[in-house]
């Protein structure tokens, strides 16, 4: 059971890396972050509060997807909307 869980956290980690590349603070910023926050818990044993961690961190990255999605959008309805109503 421990080692299903260190490949989800592995994939979590691995995930919230790639989706950093975009962050509005810069990739370094997001990278120094998540990396504190993952040795910050890096002695946790129990499996539910790693589990607890690991819905925290899906939390984390959905809305990191909404983010860039709104930042997405935003750009393309000013490219293609004007203001002048």
């Amino acid at each position: 059971m421990a080692n299903s869980l260190r490949g989800q956290v592995l994939n979590l980690y691995k995930n919230l890396l790639y989706l950093g590349r975009e962050y509005p603070k810069g990739a370094d910023y997001f990278r120094s972050r998540l990396k504190a926050a993952f040795l910050k818990n890096k002695d946790e044993t129990d499996p539910e509060k790693i589990k607890q961690l690991l819905a925290r961190g899906e939390f984390v990255m959905k809305e990191l997807e909404a983010l860039y999605f709104l930042r997405k959008y935003r750009a393309l309805k000013q490219r293609y909307y004007s203001d002048e109503s």
